[in-house]
């Protein structure tokens, strides 16, 4: 066999692996963070987890300015998954809701919350830390909690 079959062949493979990888999602589709502020003293930060994808509990940090977190954040009971990456480790899948209590916050404040995170799609490959940051305003004390603020936007018909 010459070196033009191989060639060929070569060429002919490259666009089906180009296709495979295309089917990744970026991360901040995968991992969508948004922040909602429920009262004066309450922020929760959610991760909308595409089909597929999930988040290692471990690489989850939140930090939250000009306030501050009042204790550490609340977060569910993850899934126990043997990694090939970390061994045993507790992960989130679907929806994942944590809560983060506020010190020195007052109503009306904007705060911003930074999420650090990391996940891994089930076809094998896993995305480095992402840095999420949101603003979002307290409401008044005693008043409905805010709307929900995403980092990724809604997809229209023109994007």
């Amino acid at each position: 066999m010459g070196k033009l079959p191989i060639v060929m062949l070569l060429v002919a493979l490259l666009p089906a692996a180009a296709v495979g990888q295309s089917k990744l999602l970026e991360p901040e589709r995968a991992f969508a963070f948004s922040v909602q502020a429920l009262d004066e003293k309450t922020v929760e930060a959610r991760f909308s987890i595409a089909n597929g994808y999930y988040l290692y509990r471990e690489k989850l940090k939140f930090a939250v300015d000009p306030a501050m977190l009042a204790g550490a954040p609340v977060f569910p009971p993850g899934k126990i998954k043997d990694d090939a990456f970390f061994g045993n480790v507790e992960t989130y899948r679907g929806q994942l809701v944590v809560r983060l209590p506020l010190d020195n916050a007052r109503p009306g404040d904007k705060v911003t919350v930074k999420a650090e995170s990391q996940g891994c799609a089930d076809a094998g490959v896993c995305y480095p830390p992402q840095v999420q940051t949101l603003t979002v305003a307290l409401p008044a004390r005693g008043g409905r909690p805010g709307e929900p603020v995403s980092a990724t936007p809604k997809k229209s018909w023109f994007n």
